[in-house]
């Protein structure tokens, strides 16, 4: 019994460093990280605008908008994640980096390459998240996609004055887990 905790305390460990090389933004000028993550953005916006078209106005007439990159592992009892991406202030057109880490409890079992994209009704909600960051919940989904092929249930998620959309780009994942996630300004990148 204890021998089967600790192989998966190890496996865990093993998984979530991959995972953090996976989000990791690797070697480059700042510009080029920069470039890196507005190329990522740009991807994962003509994505959604194209599966819920109502979303591009929702955007454009929001106080601002993120979006991440997020690599997730989970295995057992244990989900960990990390990634980055880009707060857009849709008023003074400023752009904020931020890096953002994830764990959590639950079933599962899988990896999963995914997008999120928050919408920020209110300059108040914009400013708490980038000033805090933080956020707890529970997640339940299942992916088994590559590319174009497979399928993967994903969802919409409210939170005061924030909407939440996530895609999933690409994995292998069946989980229902209660996790955090901190995000945080990337002091490199601003």
């Amino acid at each position: 019994m204890i021998f089967n905790v600790l192989r998966n305390v190890l496996l865990v460990g093993a998984l979530s460093a991959l995972t953090v090389g996976c989000a990791s933004m690797g070697d480059g000028s700042v510009a080029e990280k920069r470039q890196a993550i507005l190329d990522m953005q740009q991807n994962a916006l003509a994505r959604l605008y194209t599966e819920k078209p109502d979303t591009r106005s929702q955007i454009r007439d929001a106080a601002g908008y993120a979006v991440f990159t997020n690599a997730n592992v989970n295995v057992i009892f244990f989900a960990a994640g990390t990634g980055y991406g880009v707060v857009n202030n849709n008023v003074t057109g400023a752009k904020t980096y931020m890096n953002m880490a994830e764990g959590g409890v639950g079933l599962g079992l899988g990896a999963k390459d995914y997008r999120v994209v928050m919408v920020f009704h209110t300059q108040k909600a914009m400013n708490y998240f980038i000033e805090n960051g933080w956020t707890v919940g529970g997640n339940a989904d299942a992916a088994a996609k590559a590319g174009n092929k497979g399928a993967s249930a994903e969802g919409e998620g409210y939170l005061g004055n924030v909407t939440v959309y996530t895609m999933t780009e690409s994995g292998l994942a069946l989980q229902a887990t209660v996790k955090g996630t901190k995000f945080w300004v990337d002091k490199a990148l601003n």
